[in-house]
């Protein structure tokens, strides 16, 4: 036959919409044309589509070659299309079998030799692929991550000679097999027992793992903010699978890759206070995701919070709301999932030691005004937990005694507590709706008096008012209670520490 179509798909984000590679033969004098919105990548794919045909040992027809990448209004880019048009060509021409080509979808980069090279943003093509029922042939490289989609048929290749066997029936491909862990290593084996002293503060890390609320920890330098904020994934509960999935695919896009042994392990993202509003929302004229994306369903620190750039800062109000950030160019639209967890530390002045009883801070209030000026108010209201994280006394740090829980006894209330949230509502406390906390975080009359003195004394907007309600509701859970009562609304208004010494 002279035309042929071959099933692929390309990258828009972290979807992978489907590419119908079309190839036609028709007389004329010899030349190959590649439309449908392909950038230069793709492009270059006819000089190592024709050497790795010729040196398969394959006939490159000398005709008039069109090949069309549809939809036409899609951008097209990579080398994840050579495998595709090398099949369609071989098609087109007589010289493999069609009739089962529609069964599978092609993703590969040819070496001129013919050898399938890796491609990146695999995994969001298996998600697709799968819902389509079709199975996916891809380099020998990716098919461990092709696999970690459930109920995908991967058949990894290393040749176009390997793939052109199977499909005329002489060597069927063999089927990935290989299933990744269902547990993983938590945080380096980091363990909450190592930080000496700091109760309150243990218990609000424990707080915020529960409810997967955002939180700020303020105390000077040496005070254990880092090393708290180092803890937190292994305090987390499993990912589920679909979690596991999402994340994964986000950093299967970007531009390190997806690390199969980081299967499952709740992403942990620490980016410098140089930071750019690009490396962190993400963008290029090839949109990639940012820090917020790379640490979805985990966690994001932002040491030295004042620090970063206030429009660097101010970039996160949306995402820390709708989980979400679209990135807009003039050619194109790409939007990445960000529901994270964000946990940012920072100084109570320039110098650290305001405060102390030694005396140690010189920093005058004018001087301290403008350091916590640099984070802004509504940045600070979407913030649910924040805390003073004090020093350390000597005699505390170098005590004999037992350092307090471990990491796995929390991590076990955390568990339960996320369990009772999910059986409530669906989701974590921090992702609940407005009608949600009105509905699922009633107050008795006391605690109702309680909350609107607080809102006198503090100040706190309705946002901030919520937030309470929801780290009180976490709180009942960690108790395994019903209702939210007195003590647990009193510790949840206690963790607006910034509010305090604003009023």
């Amino acid at each position: 036959m002279s035309i042929a179509t071959v099933h692929s798909r390309a990258q828009q984000g972290i979807d992978a919409p489907p590419v119908s590679v079309e190839v036609h033969l028709s007389n004329g004098l010899p030349s190959l044309s590649i439309v449908g919105l392909p950038e230069t990548a793709v492009r270059e794919s006819k000089d190592r589509v024709r050497s790795a045909l010729l040196n398969s040992r394959f006939e490159f027809p000398y005709q008039r070659l069109t090949i069309n990448l549809a939809p036409a209004d899609l951008p097209k880019h990579s080398g994840r299309f050579d495998l595709p048009i090398a099949l369609g060509i071989l098609a087109a021409s007589g010289q493999i079998r069609c009739e089962h080509l529609p069964q599978y979808e092609f993703i590969g980069e040819l070496g001129l030799t013919g050898e399938l090279r890796p491609v990146p943003g695999v995994l969001p093509i298996s998600i697709a692929a799968a819902r389509t029922r079709r199975a996916l042939i891809v380099p020998m490289p990716n098919a461990a991550e092709a696999a970690l989609v459930r109920g995908l048929k991967v058949l990894p290749a290393g040749h176009l000679l390997d793939v052109c066997a199977h499909l005329n029936g002489e060597q069927p491909l063999t089927p990935h097999r290989g299933q990744p862990e269902e547990t993983a290593a938590r945080s380096g084996g980091l363990d909450l027992c190592d930080i000496r002293g700091q109760a309150h503060a243990k218990r609000a890390i424990e707080v915020a793992a529960a409810g997967a609320h955002n939180m700020l920890m303020i105390g000077p330098p040496g005070s254990g903010k880092t090393m708290l904020a180092m803890r937190l994934p292994g305090l987390l509960p499993p990912m589920t699978d679909a979690e596991a999935v999402e994340s994964a695919a986000v950093a299967s896009v970007s531009h390190s890759g997806f690390d199969s042994r980081a299967w499952r392990q709740r992403p942990f993202r620490q980016p410098h206070h140089t930071a750019s509003a690009v490396a962190l929302v993400g963008g290029g004229g090839d949109p990639r995701p940012g820090e917020i994306s790379l640490a979805h369903h985990g966690v994001l620190f932002l040491d030295e919070l004042p620090e970063f750039d206030r429009r660097v800062l101010e970039v996160l109000r949306e995402p820390l709301e709708s989980g979400r950030v679209t990135i807009s160019r003039a050619a194109r639209q790409a939007s990445f999932p960000a529901r994270m967890q964000l946990i940012a530390a920072m100084n109570p002045c320039p110098c650290g030691y305001l405060g102390d009883p030694r005396g140690r801070c010189r920093c005058t209030p004018g001087e301290v005004a403008r350091y916590r000026s640099r984070i802004s108010g509504p940045l600070l209201d979407r913030i649910d937990i924040q805390l003073e994280v004090p020093g350390i006394e000597h005699a505390e740090l170098f005590a004999r005694s037992p350092a307090g829980e471990g990491s796995a006894a929390v991590r076990a209330r955390v568990g339960a507590a996320r369990m009772r949230q999910i059986e409530r509502s669906g989701t974590a406390n921090a992702c609940m709706t407005n009608r949600e906390v009105e509905r699922l975080c009633t107050l008795g009359q006391t605690e109702q008096s309680l909350l609107s003195n607080a809102v006198d004394r503090l100040g706190l907007s309705a946002r901030s008012v919520h937030r309470v309600l929801k780290v009180a509701r976490t709180i009942a859970d960690l108790a395994s209670e019903d209702r939210i009562l007195t003590p647990h609304l009193a510790e949840a208004i206690a963790y607006r520490q910034f509010d305090a010494r604003s009023a």
